[in-house]
């Protein structure tokens, strides 16, 4: 049975007038539109490649996806960085096998056709003897460049369709939550050497929703919670600092003061933020009055902010106690892979640096003390999803009636222009964050949002 972009309207629930929002999980399971979301989501939309900190000499490259295509991201001999399909033209081998590297040369493992780091064919083996036709030659036979390909301020995007708005317009008004980021040395941000890989059984968009929902974080993590209270008690020789105080946690505070908040962007980003309540034991505290002398206080307190960024569709940037990139790719309807890495400013000293490691190793990645419970509970609900006794999902309206179009006084501080924000105490925890999602994920689904794809374009080169 083909799914329609009628059917996939009837799953989205999104009635703001009536104060409803609500998600159907057969999004979830439904194998169909699995196959839909990535042709329309994951292919015929921008997703992020990496950082070009990742290719800083000439021939420099790294390997991604784009959906189900194999990606190869390179720094040519003229320092250009362009982004190909890893797939050789003649019998369709990866070309390069590698997750990184550099290399003037790529050669194909099957048959010895190479490539530069400009995707161009240099060799065919046995050219002379191989008593090709004219039709053969006439042919390209070089690495077929990405469709679209953009970088905003070294963060690297591509598509499989030419058919995508502006790198700009798609950013939108995120913008300035990336430029938090990277202005945090004037170099720019890179990755701390070494990179996590790893699966779960279950939808993609159940990392999508993790990393912005707070409510979950005392129900998931007790164990986490417990050990910083332990900290707090007694102090244990090299125990990991945390810019979240426990007793604080749990202290009685006036209902409704703003401590953080939530904004939804058009683009389907989000970003869910909270004070810190000990900002001095952060890497980057070490250059606090440096970055208000760059960047004014109040762009240099967002910094100290604890943060989640969710870039729609496919990228996460948590930050808090440390910086985690994290990259989604979705493998089939239940099972999704996640790369990721630790970031840090360039140019932060020895200190900063093993104070981010250190920290990052606590909470972060199937070895810490938060990804494992995370994943679990993505497993139990992906089982959960199989009854449809009850279609209709109910984690979307919490903040329902603290959400207010635009900016708040908070955004302002940062010149951010949200759709719509929430600015609340701890304990609201507001799921209106994920409205974001599910609007860009039915735009891109449905016909009015589709862009075009190379084979509906009859594009075979």
């Amino acid at each position: 049975m083909s799914v329609s972009p009628q059917d996939l309207k009837g799953l989205i629930d999104d009635r703001p007038q009536d104060g409803l929002f609500r998600v159907n999980r057969r999004v979830f399971t439904d194998p169909e539109i699995f196959e839909l979301e990535m042709k329309y989501i994951f292919e015929a939309g921008w997703v992020f490649l990496g950082l070009t900190s990742q290719l800083p000499r000439k021939n420099d490259f790294f390997t991604t996806t784009i959906g189900r295509h194999p990606i190869l991201v390179t720094r040519n001999a003229a320092g250009e960085v362009g982004a190909f399909v890893n797939s050789c033209p003649h019998k369709g081998s990866l070309v390069c096998q590698h997750e990184k590297g550099n290399a003037k040369l790529h050669v194909c493992p099957y048959h010895s056709w190479s490539f530069d780091s400009a995707g161009k064919n240099r060799a065919i083996k046995g050219k002379a003897a191989g008593a090709y036709s004219e039709a053969f030659d006439q042919a390209g036979h070089d690495l077929k460049p990405v469709a679209a390909f953009g970088e905003y301020r070294g963060l690297l995007f591509g598509s499989m369709s030419a058919d995508v708005p502006s790198l700009e317009d798609y950013l939108g008004d995120a913008r300035p939550l990336i430029d938090l980021i990277v202005d945090q040395s004037p170099e720019g941000m890179e990755l701390v050497p070494g990179v996590v890989s790893f699966t779960f059984d279950a939808n993609w968009k159940l990392q999508l929703e993790n990393c912005s929902d707070q409510y979950h974080f005392s129900s998931v993590h007790p164990s986490y919670l417990r050990i910083l209270e332990r900290r707090t008690e007694k102090e244990f020789a090299g125990a990991t600092q945390n810019m979240w105080d426990v007793k604080k946690m749990h202290a009685e505070v006036e209902p409704g003061v703003p401590t953080g908040g939530t904004y939804n962007f058009h683009q389907g980003h989000v970003l869910n933020w909270r004070m810190p309540d000990t900002p001095e034991v952060l890497p980057l505290y070490e250059r606090h009055e440096e970055l208000a002398r760059l960047h004014g206080e109040g762009k240099r307190d967002w910094m100290f902010y604890s943060r989640n960024l969710t870039l729609f569709p496919n990228v996460q940037f948590a930050e808090n106690a440390s910086s985690q990139l994290r990259i989604i790719r979705p493998i089939s309807v239940n099972k999704t892979e996640m790369r990721t890495f630790c970031m840090a400013p360039i140019g932060e000293s020895a200190e900063a640096r093993r104070r981010r490691i250190r920290q990052y190793e606590d909470f972060f990645n199937p070895s810490g003390l938060a990804t494992p419970d995370d994943t679990v509970v993505y497993e139990a609900c992906q089982q959960g999803y199989q009854s449809e006794a009850e279609p209709w999902l109910q984690g979307y309206s919490r903040g329902m009636c603290a959400s207010v179009s635009g900016p708040d006084q908070f955004a302002e501080m940062i010149r951010l222009n949200p759709a719509s924000s929430v600015a609340a105490d701890r304990f609201l925890s507001d799921e209106t964050i994920f409205h974001a999602y599910y609007r860009a994920w039915l735009a891109r689904m449905t016909t009015e949002g589709r862009a075009t794809t190379p084979a509906e374009t009859g594009d075979r080169a």
